[in-house]
């Protein structure tokens, strides 16, 4: 076996291949390219395992050769670059989001009243520029591009998230993850794309911690502590959980009834991590049975 160390960098890769006994078979650099990287491959002696990092290639290789780096999940190439196209309307979210401020903003610093919860509707928009004489002329072409930039944006999302719900990879998966409470659409996509596999989960537990809900526990002697919650996980998959766990007990009875015994043990905080915990316990079961989620209350008529 041969083990390579690779030292990423934009325009230049550095190998290192070292033998089983440390010793340097063969190390150079080549181009941060596809094709030079896959001519590159076929002259490597074989058999050979990789690994990659900004870093020294041979550490890299060293670490790879003593078993000494973790193993990693790589989703299918399907699923990669469908979550490719996920993480990029969370940009244009976020392009949405920072124009809707601009708005406010120019509004704000030019003095000018309006109604924060109506602002962003189209037809309250045009009502405040042709109606508003508090309205600045020198802010009016500003806040039409903004309006417009902010219309293209939501157009775009809308064509991209459609486009994914309709996939026929993602379809049917996408429609038993909806049955479960707080879950929207974007929810169960996030669910989907970043997960991947959930088969690669053997426990609840494990894909809590991947979701980035849970610390480390600390304990001496008969003290237990619990640190802040982990940043080795998956912001994305985190981020939008813990949004649906806000809204879940809304429209859910038994998580409604979850969150208020969580939340007397601690705070708000707490209480919707413990909900965003249980809903990873439900999208978990709902996805390895590729079944409609089945509420607590059909369960226990089902059982009388």
């Amino acid at each position: 076996m041969y083990y390579i160390g690779l030292d990423v960098h934009k325009k230049t890769i550095s190998y290192c291949v070292k033998e089983v006994s440390g010793q340097v078979h063969r190390e150079g650099q080549i181009g941060a390219t596809r094709r030079e990287l896959d001519g590159w491959m076929k002259t490597l002696p074989q058999p050979w395992m990789v690994a990659m990092e900004a870093i020294d290639a041979g550490k890299i290789a060293d670490c790879l050769r003593c078993d000494f780096l973790p193993e990693c999940h790589m989703a299918s190439t399907a699923i990669r670059d469908r979550r490719r196209t996920l993480r990029y309307r969370h940009l244009l979210v976020r392009q949405m989001v920072q124009m809707k401020n601009r708005i406010s903003g120019l509004l704000m610093e030019t003095g000018v009243s309006y109604n924060k919860q109506r602002l962003h509707r189209v037809r309250y928009f045009r009502e405040l520029l042709s109606s508003n004489e508090e309205v600045n002329e020198s802010i009016r072409p500003l806040l039409r591009l903004s309006r417009d930039t902010i219309g293209r944006l939501q157009k775009t999302e809308y064509a991209l998230v459609s486009s994914l719900q309709r996939d026929p990879l993602l379809a049917e998966r996408i429609r038993h993850l909806r049955t479960v409470p707080g879950v929207g659409p974007i929810t169960a996509l996030t669910w989907a794309l970043e997960m991947g596999d959930v088969s690669r989960f053997p426990s609840i537990r494990e894909a809590i911690s991947y979701c980035g809900l849970c610390g480390d526990e600390k304990s001496s002697a008969d003290k237990m502590t619990r640190t802040p919650l982990s940043k080795q996980r998956n912001k994305h998959i985190q981020r939008v959980l813990v949004e649906a766990a806000k809204l879940a007990p809304r429209q859910d009875h038994d998580l409604a009834l979850f969150y208020e015994t969580a939340k007397q043990k601690g705070n708000g905080n707490r209480a919707t991590l413990a909900v965003a915990r249980k809903m990873v316990a439900y999208l978990l079961a709902v996805d390895r049975g590729q079944r409609d989620f089945v509420p607590a209350e059909a369960h226990r008529s089902a059982a009388a």
